[in-house]
């Protein structure tokens, strides 16, 4: 992957969280319990994304490295 991959990886991962932010408030706004649940299994989806694309770019790191 390249860097400029890597960029536009996180960045769609920003969206998705911005709008999953945007669904919690709403939810919570809506005292809706069970689409607040939802919106939380999707962040912790996004969480687990974040994670690996982390551990890539570490691991492309540190196989840069002289």
């Amino acid at each position: 992957m390249t860097a400029e991959e890597a960029l536009q990886r996180v960045e769609a991962l920003l969206e998705r969280l911005e709008r999953a932010r945007a669904e919690l408030e709403t939810a919570a706004n809506d005292e809706n319990p069970d689409a607040a649940i939802d919106v939380l299994t999707e962040l912790a989806e996004i969480a687990k994304e974040v994670e690996a694309a982390l551990e890539r770019a570490r691991r492309e790191a540190e196989s840069e490295r002289p």
